[in-house]
């Protein structure tokens, strides 16, 4: 069962999304966004419908400024706000009939597979965590544009919109974009052609600002004792899986690696969604 919800943030924001109902009176709840730009419609409903389909509640909400959810200036990614959402949608979580606040897990994916290592780390109502493909370190992240981008063009849109200018805007993918992958441009155009057509290919300058001084894998050796899943593609070049195995390796007991074949998008779609949705399923089974 699948209803549309709102909920207000703790700074007065309104977001919106689903929650995926499960059948049990008090069941668990998995906390669920997308990662940088994406819609919840770019296939987190397919994972919520096999988490459903396992037992488990789901509450999946666009990231603000995003989707259907409020926020301005439109189509800019805060990562430490949208880490702050995770936990008001936490907040709003525990009080959902039928659930039981006790067992709430976070699944977060890309960039919000980072967002969720911090909230893992700081929030101990999570029960249990699961970071897919993530970005782990926005300096790592920031190698991937080019030079003069964080030397004079940030520099330039920070003074301007300082003086009251509107704010600068970049592709998500394509040429001179955040995400200039040909599997990016390929998963991402074709997705939203197909299942998300409020998507837009676009986010404010000042949001790769705020990606270079975003560090979630400096949290990570804190979430134990929280259980720890971090599901990785072998040939990730958006995330580099090396990166992703080097946060893997600063955290602490419980945790688990599984490692999907194909780069970042294959966790999505066939054979890896099969394995990550199962893998996370498994993690919620035996710590939920």
């Amino acid at each position: 069962m699948r209803a549309d919800i709102e909920f207000r943030t703790s700074d007065g924001l309104t977001l919106r999304g689903w929650h995926y109902r499960a059948r049990d009176h008090a069941s668990p709840l998995i906390v669920m966004a997308h990662g940088f730009s994406a819609v919840k419609e770019m296939y987190l409903d397919v994972y919520a419908e096999a988490f459903l389909e396992a037992g488990y509640s789901s509450l999946v909400f666009d990231n603000r400024c995003f989707g259907a959810s409020d926020g301005a200036p439109r189509q800019e990614v805060d990562p430490w706000l949208q880490t702050r959402d995770y936990r008001d949608a936490i907040t709003f979580g525990e009080m959902l009939p039928g659930i039981d606040p006790a067992r709430i897990g976070i699944w977060g994916s890309s960039y919000s597979g980072g967002h969720v290592l911090v909230a893992a780390a700081i929030d101990r109502r999570v029960k249990c965590v699961v970071s897919q493909v993530p970005m782990v370190s926005g300096l790592a992240q920031a190698a991937l544009f080019p030079p003069e981008m964080r030397a004079v063009i940030l520099d330039a849109d920070r003074r301007a919109r300082f003086a009251g200018a509107a704010p600068a805007m970049l592709p998500v993918v394509g040429a001179n974009s955040t995400m200039p992958t040909d599997d990016a441009l390929a998963w991402f155009t074709q997705t939203a052609k197909e299942r998300a057509p409020t998507w837009k290919n676009e986010v404010t300058l000042r949001s790769v600002d705020l990606l270079c001084g975003h560090e979630p894998r400096a949290y990570v050796a804190s979430i134990a004792p929280t259980p720890l899943l971090l599901i990785v593609a072998d040939n990730d070049v958006v995330t580099p899986t090396a990166l992703a195995l080097e946060t893997f390796a600063r955290a602490n007991e419980p945790k688990r690696l599984v490692t999907v074949p194909g780069g970042h998008f294959d966790a999505y779609t066939g054979d890896g969604f099969a394995i990550s949705s199962a893998a996370a399923i498994a993690w919620f089974a035996s710590h939920l």
